[in-house]
């Protein structure tokens, strides 16, 4: 496996930076899956995934690229090690440098127990749907993290938040019912709503948001785009 990658230049490695400071709170003890292919770092992120066979909840992912120096693998690695050494990389670039210059970031030890990291989106095939407004996600987002936090004191049973979750963030959008509600607290809990429009794009069960920050993908194993 590398020891390590090169991001193509300190604004990238400082996206990085971000996105995983995101995830994080997310999931302390969270995972992301780096794909690094043809000058491109993909980096997923689990928002929200089944528990086991019975749970028929979506499974929705982040994913953010950047701009790859250098570097080819595919990976699972700890989410608050991978931040240390972004940062560390951060921290040795000096002071006035020229942004544009490379950034060696060093590779955690991988993972092999991420259940939702062998469930990948395909790359092609994606047909595009008419655009939702940025709006919609926020307002849902809002009420849904509002919801849980009144619905889970403090001390809760892990099954009972994961059911409480569970519930809220796989009802439908108000305003996109082919769409959980989950998808509206990625896109905010990551970052990646703005002024712009979300735009939307489906194969077979998936559905990808796509935004100028950044993409949420969606798979619900009751609908795909013929249904």
């Amino acid at each position: 496996m590398n020891a390590s990658f090169t991001l193509s230049s300190h604004p990238a490695a400082q996206d990085l930076s971000v996105l995983l400071g995101r995830a994080v709170r997310l999931d302390e003890a969270g995972a992301v899956r780096l794909i690094a292919d043809s000058g491109v770092l993909a980096v997923y992120v689990a928002v929200i995934t089944p528990k086991g066979l019975l749970d028929r909840g979506p499974t929705v992912l982040g994913l953010r690229t950047l701009a790859l120096a250098e570097g080819s693998f595919d990976v699972v690695v700890p989410i608050r090690s991978l931040q240390v050494r972004v940062d560390a990389a951060l921290a040795a670039v000096a002071e006035g440098a020229d942004p544009a210059i490379p950034v060696t970031i060093g590779l955690p030890a991988a993972v092999s127990t991420i259940v939702w990291a062998g469930i990948s989106p395909p790359r092609g095939g994606w047909q595009r749907m008419s655009p939702l407004v940025p709006t919609a996600f926020a307002a849902a987002a809002r009420a849904g993290i509002e919801e849980v936090a009144t619905a889970i004191p403090a001390g809760t049973g892990e099954q009972i938040v994961h059911r409480v979750r569970s519930e809220v963030w796989g009802r439908p959008l108000p305003e996109a019912e082919h769409l959980p509600a989950g998808t509206a607290f990625a896109l905010e809990s990551l970052g990646f709503l703005g002024d712009d429009l979300v735009q939307q794009f489906a194969t077979g069960p998936w559905i990808r948001l796509s935004t100028a920050r950044g993409h949420v993908l969606v798979k619900q194993s009751a609908w795909s785009l013929g249904g």
